[in-house]
């Protein structure tokens, strides 16, 4: 799979009122379970293994940003302990070695 063929999908997201997008490419050939998580939950088609919840970014806080570094967010239960995946909770091959060190 070339880097083309790679889907992608996108936070709106809105900081100090100014509207804007964030762009992800989906290493979905190199991490497939952890691209099709973060897609589901992206596109509003996560249902949680263990609650049967409904999950998603949608209207989740960022509640870390380094700027031209990073962001982390996507606590969507609220409660502080990493929430839930299409999966259940944590799943198998969520990091790989190839990208840990290169991003």
């Amino acid at each position: 799979m070339g880097v083309k063929d790679r889907p992608q999908c996108y936070f709106d997201v809105e900081l100090n009122r100014e509207p804007g997008r964030i762009v992800f490419q989906l290493f979905s050939d190199i991490c497939p379970k952890t691209s099709k998580n973060f897609l589901c939950l992206c596109t509003e088609r996560g249902t949680g293994k263990v609650t049967r919840k409904k999950l998603c970014y949608k209207g989740s806080t960022f509640h870390r940003v380094v700027k031209n570094f990073m962001i982390q967010g996507g606590d969507f239960t609220e409660n502080g302990r990493g929430g839930e995946s299409i999966y259940g909770g944590y799943f198998e091959g969520i990091w790989n070695i190839k990208l840990s060190n290169n991003l």
